[in-house]
């Protein structure tokens, strides 16, 4: 009873058609670049493996039997939907990058010059508000790469990722006009206290802001401000904030927003641990680019310095050194 192999591997496949196609071991071989010794050692493997013979050799010739004319055409196929496939996967699909809201300014940048690291592939923004809402399409592989803060994401989350710190990015808040406080250059955080502070509560989306929120007003009699409809886009989040004008937590780079302010908050400067946060085993040139360019950028503007009064959570603090 003759015996089939459940697999041929292509490269003897190849091997065989060089063979074919010259008639002639030694210009095979040049042509696929190996030794000719070793393009008759994968014949006779094929051959083997396949139970025929597919040449007949003299001193003078090699010729096809008809087994061998009788495989040409089949590893043809089977080579040429391999190098389709290769071909297709060379060409790199888009690399999905969530930069949470179009105006913060961190991953923006980062994306913008790992665009001009690479040139050749494709890298498109998403926008999904926050990393806890970017986590799960992260794993499920419908994106790729988002920014946050790491340490506030669920153990079950961070456990099919992985992060690399981008910048420790000072906070601040957003003042409505009158507030008592909006005529500081600087606010102080403890001149907070008494203060209700919207930071996200509620949104599903951002948890992970919500609980550094929590974390610093700890001790300072500073309250986190009820949940207010969930909004989605900055036009959308401006007009709900503007019925109960209440002061937001935010960071520096926040956009602005009418009838408010932006300060800075100070002593001490509270910072928020911005990651490029991504799908364990992500293999993508686009990706290499963007880690990259976050590192650069973090250089250049002195991003990962944290200021001599600079404040994150003490949970970030370990997860940061755990990850060095």
């Amino acid at each position: 009873m003759s015996w089939t192999p459940a697999h041929v591997d292509p490269r003897l496949l190849r091997a065989f058609l060089a063979v074919a196609e010259e008639l002639h071991f030694t210009r095979a071989a040049t042509r696929l670049y190996v030794a000719q010794q070793a393009l008759s050692r994968d014949v006779r493997r094929l051959e083997r493996e396949l139970g025929a013979e597919l040449f007949v050799r003299t001193t003078r010739q090699v010729t096809l039997t008809a087994d061998g004319e009788r495989l040409v055409p089949y590893a043809r196929r089977v080579l040429g939907a391999q190098d389709e496939l290769l071909a297709a996967f060379r060409q790199a699909r888009p690399l999905l990058v969530d930069l949470n809201s179009p105006g913060l300014a961190t991953g923006r940048r980062v994306l913008h010059r790992a665009r001009e690291l690479a040139p050749e592939q494709e890298l498109m923004a998403r926008y999904e508000s926050g990393l806890a809402g970017a986590a799960g399409e992260l794993l499920a592989g419908r994106l790729d790469v988002s920014f946050g803060r790491f340490a506030g994401l669920e153990p079950v989350l961070r456990a099919g990722l992985d992060h690399q710190l981008v910048r420790y990015e000072p906070m601040a808040v957003l003042l409505p006009e009158g507030h008592r406080l909006a005529s500081l250059a600087e606010v102080p955080v403890d001149a907070l206290a008494g203060e209700a502070v919207y930071a996200g509560a509620g949104n599903p989306r951002t948890p992970e802001w919500t609980d550094l929120a929590r974390r610093l007003f700890e001790g300072r009699d500073i309250e986190v401000a009820p949940p207010v409809p969930m909004a989605v886009g900055e036009e959308e989040f401006e007009r709900v904030m503007a019925k109960a004008p209440t002061p937001i937590l935010a960071v520096v780079g926040f956009p602005a927003m009418p009838r408010m302010v932006l300060r800075p908050l100070v002593d001490p400067v509270p910072l928020s641990p911005v990651s490029l946060v991504w799908r364990k085993g992500l293999v993508h040139p686009g990706f290499d680019a963007l880690r990259r360019a976050a590192v650069e950028i973090g250089h250049a503007r002195g991003w990962l310095r944290r200021p001599v009064d600079g404040w994150i959570p003490a949970i970030d603090v370990d997860m940061l050194k755990r990850k060095k």
